[in-house]
């Protein structure tokens, strides 16, 4: 049987690829390549040292599932695709409503209509939007803040129903904020365009490939004023996937699930972090907060190390390693 993974070649599909073949199970990878580069593939393949296959397509168009489905034994599913910056969904927001909500609803379609057992959904902490009480549990109530945060609420909603009439079980994973690379420094975050997260910006800094970091905001109610998130290594993340397809979830149709380490960081510790294990100076300059973020956000993973048997095993400053040995190694990302 076959694991159909949208968005393969993107940063945290391409980990997951590579973490599925290392649990011996076979990969067809559908992507349109309109953020990721098709070096990727290469890559992928080279890591895994086998003949991947790789469809050019969009997840939203019904004909390229349907062909995909006739060609392949698909049971299963895990889907990545999807637009994921917050501030272009303030800007673009139907944009965003467009191309995430209705690639999750021709798949779930597809895979109700072809059995499919499992629908493992690439969801976010972005969905939970602002917390009164840290650390966040996968109980509280939803309250997405942004456009893309929104449009991952609506996913999960659409899988939830989905699973609910159907014998697909739907595993919804809410991670927290991807850093790091694989261990090789083959393959890393390679994104098309400006980096929007963080780690890639500081790194990028430390490279002398820009002159200084911009902090968006060092006037939040924390500990010393810059935003705190959750960053867990990708391959923790690929890894979560995995244990999602495993798992026994029980009577449970749908299930939600934090991925993180459960612990918070600053932006300012993240750049100390960075100027040690880099050994460079990170210049940095303090600007107007973004609109939609969040002052503070972790998760508490009690129940993906409970039932999905998984915890994030990578601490921070070995993302940043990992991070910065393939940028080292591709200053430009992956040609």
């Amino acid at each position: 049987m076959t694991t159909l993974v949208t968005g393969g070649a993107g940063y945290v599909g391409s980990h997951c690829v590579v973490a599925l073949h290392a649990a011996g199970r076979d990969v067809v990878i559908l992507d349109d390549f309109s953020n990721a580069k098709r070096s990727v593939v290469d890559a992928l393949r080279s890591l895994t040292g086998c003949q991947l296959d790789v469809v050019e397509g969009d997840a939203s168009d019904r004909i390229t599932i349907a062909r995909l489905f006739g060609t392949y034994d698909i049971d299963s599913i895990i889907h990545f695709a999807a637009y994921k910056s917050v501030p272009e969904s303030v800007a673009e927001p139907l944009r965003y409503y467009r191309n995430n909500v209705t690639s999750t609803l021709s798949l779930a379609e597809a895979a109700l209509e072809r059995g499919v057992s499992r629908f493992v959904l690439s969801s976010s902490a972005v969905v939970y939007g602002t917390v009164a009480e840290l650390p966040i549990t996968e109980e509280i109530r939803l309250l997405p803040e942004s456009p893309y945060g929104a449009t991952k609420h609506m996913c999960e909603r659409i899988l939830v129903d989905a699973s609910a009439v159907s014998d697909m079980q739907s595993v919804l994973l809410r991670y927290f904020n991807p850093v790091g690379g694989h261990s090789s420094g083959r393959l890393g975050e390679s994104p098309l365009g400006e980096p929007q997260n963080l780690v890639p910006v500081v790194m990028q800094v430390a490279n002398g490939m820009r002159p200084r970091l911009e902090i968006f905001g060092d006037d939040y109610d924390t500990p010393d004023g810059s935003a705190i998130r959750d960053y867990v290594h990708v391959m923790d993340l690929a890894e979560g996937h995995v244990a999602a397809l495993d798992a026994d979830l029980g009577r449970h149709r749908s299930r939600a699930f934090n991925l993180g380490t459960g612990v918070g960081t600053s932006v300012h510790e993240v750049v100390r972090s960075a100027s040690e294990v880099t050994q460079r100076n990170i210049a940095f300059d303090v600007v107007a907060r973004r609109p939609g973020d969040l002052a503070e956000s972790w998760a508490d993973c009690s129940r993906a190390a409970a039932e999905l048997r998984w915890r994030a095993r990578r601490d921070l400053k070995q993302m940043l390693a990992d991070h910065w040995r393939f940028l080292r190694s591709h200053p430009s990302g992956l040609p």
